[in-house]
Parts: C-alpha cells; sequence; structure tokens
C-alpha cells in the first residue's frame, strides 16, 4: 500500500493480484472499494445514523458524507445548504443553531434527525470498526478557515485507535479549501473533487491528494490515460456517483480504487459475482457496446453534452489549472 494513497487498498480475492493493461481493463482481479454516498442512500434518509450505520453493516468499506456549520459552530453532516430538500423547513443550516436542528427530522421515512460529525465519529471510534473509513466533503457554503477548524476540534475531541488522518480524507473542491486543510489538518490526506481531467493532472504534483473524480469525466482514452498517471503517482482514484449496474461494472474494468454510491450493497453483489479472471479483450468489447447501445441513448447523449461543458470550462480563464493550482502548493 502506498504511503501517499493509504486509502487504496482494493479488494483482493485470495491468490490473486490487480494490475492493469495499457487500456485500462483490470487483469486478474483487483476490485473498487464500496464507498456509501451520503451512508446507505437506496434504503434510508441520506446522510443519516441510520444510512452510516446500514452502509457499515451490509460491508461498505468506506461512508462518503458532507460538512456543514450550524449558527452555533456545529459541524453538522447535511448535504444542502439549506433544510428544505431533506427536512421540509426553508431555512438555511447556517441559520440555525444546534438545539434546533437537533429537533428535526427527515421527511423521508424512516423520519431520522441530523447528525453531527462528532455522532458518526462516535459510532467509528467503536471497536471493531477501525477499518471503516471516511471520505468527506467540505461544502462551501460556509466560511472555510471556520468549517475546516471546527472539524479538526471535532476530530480531537473523539479518541480512536487508529488515527483519525489515517481514516479520513478530506475532499475539497478548490485549491482555498485544500491549502486550508494542509494548514489546519497536517499530515491528512486531501481528495481533490472535480470533473476536469486537466486541472486534476496539475495537482499529482501535490503530496497527498487523491481524486474524487465526476465519473462521465473518466470515459475514454482521456480518462485511461488520467488512471495511468495517478497510479505511477502512487494516489487513489474514486468515481461518483455510480447507481447503474452496468457502470458499475465499467468501474471496475477501469480499476478505480473505489465507487461512490447510493447502493453499496448491489455494487457489493457485483463485485463478489465478478469473474476471477477476464480477459482483456473481452472487456474492451463490453465497454464499447455498452456505450454505443442505441437502447439506452440517455448515457450517451449526457456524456457527449458532459464533453462540451468541460471543454468550455477547461477554456475560462479563472479556472485554467495554472491560476489556481499554485494555491495547493503553499505550505
Amino acid at each position: 500500500m502506498s504511503a501517499e494513497a493509504p486509502f487504496s487498498a482494493a479488494l483482493q480475492r485470495p491468490g490473486r493480484s490487480g494490475s492493469q493493461d495499457g487500456e485500462g481493463a483490470v487483469s486478474r482481479r483487483q476490485l473498487p472499494q464500496a464507498i456509501a454516498h451520503r451512508g446507505y442512500k437506496m434504503a434510508y434518509p441520506e446522510n443519516s445514523m441510520a444510512a452510516f450505520c446500514s452502509a457499515v453493516e451490509i460491508g461498505a468499506h468506506a461512508i462518503e458524507t458532507d460538512l456543514h456549520l450550524s449558527k452555533d459552530g456545529v459541524v453538522v453532516l447535511s448535504h444542502d445548504g439549506t433544510l428544505k430538500r431533506c427536512f421540509g423547513e426553508d431555512r438555511k443550516v447556517s441559520d440555525c443553531d444546534w438545539s434546533y436542528l437537533s429537533t428535526l427530522r427527515t421527511t423521508r421515512k424512516p423520519h431520522e434527525p441530523m447528525p453531527r460529525l462528532v455522532d458518526l465519529l462516535e459510532y467509528l471510534a467503536q471497536p471493531g470498526q477501525e477499518n471503516i473509513w471516511v471520505l468527506l466533503d467540505i461544502k462551501k457554503d460556509d466560511d472555510p478557515t471556520d468549517l475546516i477548524s471546527r472539524t479538526a476540534a471535532t476530530f480531537a475531541t473523539v479518541p480512536t485507535k487508529r488515527e483519525w488522518k489515517e481514516r479520513i480524507i478530506m475532499g475539497c473542491w478548490d485549491a482555498k479549501y485544500a491549502r486550508l486543510c494542509q494548514e489546519i489538518l497536517p499530515g491528512f490526506p486531501l481528495a481533490h473533487i472535480g470533473w476536469s481531467l486537466s486541472y486534476a493532472r496539475e495537482l499529482l504534483a501535490v503530496p497527498k491528494t487523491n481524486f474524487n473524480m465526476f465519473m462521465y469525466s473518466m470515459v475514454g482514452p482521456s480518462g485511461t490515460k488520467f488512471m495511468r498517471a495517478a497510479r505511477e503517482a502512487g494516489r487513489s482514484v474514486f468515481v461518483w456517483t455510480v447507481n447503474d449496474d452496468d457502470w458499475m461494472r465499467w468501474s471496475i474494468r477501469k480499476g478505480v480504487d473505489g465507487v461512490i454510491t447510493d447502493n453499496p450493497e448491489r455494487f457489493l453483489q457485483i463485485c463478489k459475482e465478478w469473474p476471477d479472471d477476464e480477459d482483456a479483450e473481452a472487456a474492451r468489447r463490453r465497454q464499447m457496446r455498452h456505450f454505443l447501445n442505441l437502447r439506452r441513448p440517455k448515457p450517451l447523449v449526457f456524456l457527449l453534452l458532459f464533453r462540451v461543458l468541460a471543454m468550455s470550462v477547461a477554456l475560462w480563464p479563472s479556472s485554467r489549472p495554472g491560476r489556481r493550482g499554485s494555491a495547493y502548493r503553499r505550505r
């Protein structure tokens, strides 16, 4: 296991070793880890303790969740900066004290409360949970220094047998947040969250930076080339959000380190059924049939539109990698 990528240990069938061929297909059996997107979202309200516990119980290797701050500075787990979608209240999380947020229940059954980061950490600090790791998505609705500082303080309040910096990746959408994580949480690995491969390639030079990439951005030769570069640099690559069976299989063939999914149980079942060895040429043929299947045109159309959008973003001056990547390197 690479020191730069402590979370990249893949599921290995006994007696097998994983490797990639030149086209990105998996030879022998290296299977991605199952990362539960906001917990077991398919079965329980997202970002609830029920969703997190259920994900662990069915065998997920990791939990992905989102950070926000309450008005009184409590780090809470919520994807949205508002309460409307999940809790039916037309208010911002940042406008509410924890004493109020703790009384809310999700509109989706079973009606669950909003958890704090400390609640998740205390659960994961229990004996037997030492190998469960967490991918945190630092949302951009709050003051970044305040949010990351309070996150660090929360880590310090929960003792664990295995250090949190060995179990937690800080997910950052831009250079400012990544730089603050390096300053406030030294030693914690980072994951760049995004969809631009040109920008992501710039970050391969930044120590302890892994990659949490939009799945469609990894399709095709450019995605394969990036995977190869990430492997050479000893970095982990995760893809989001993968819920379709065919795309789960594509992710396995691509050789990513982790699949972020609303349905970790289904992904684990596909991994269980995966053959011990798959001919690389046969894998490529299956991938081609998947992308050109005219009976399911929507994914292909979406992919083409995404490529056009990604190219437009890459050409926009304010988003050029050279302008932002340097901020990651400041210490």
